[in-house]
């Protein structure tokens, strides 16, 4: 069972940063979900996939699916390109852009 290595990024919900500073580390599903047909409940017979490990940093993690012998891959982030502005420099006396309305 191959693990996946990656940073989560912020979901939709989200505006700021808060549980996207770790690395996570958790395995991809061998079998498919099944719904159980009497109370339409989503389930698995795979345990592994309920495990989730995070780590400081991504060589933490790298060096665990190492030392615990775990066939791994490693997904890089994607960081966002946009510079945070503060809400106040809408309306700075000096803004180079023009006021339109």
């Amino acid at each position: 069972m191959v693990a996946r290595i990656y940073k989560p990024s912020r979901n939709a919900m989200q505006s700021g940063i808060a549980k996207t500073k770790h690395w996570v580390l958790e395995f991809e599903p061998e079998k498919a979900r099944q719904v159980e047909p009497l109370m339409g409940y989503t389930s698995t017979t795979d345990a592994r996939s309920q495990i989730h490990l995070t780590f400081e940093t991504k060589e933490e993690a790298v060096a665990y699916a190492e030392r615990e012998n775990i066939p791994y891959r490693v997904y890089e982030p994607h960081e966002p390109k946009r510079a945070r502005i503060a809400y106040s420099d809408n309306f700075t006396f000096n803004r180079m852009g023009q006021w339109t309305h």
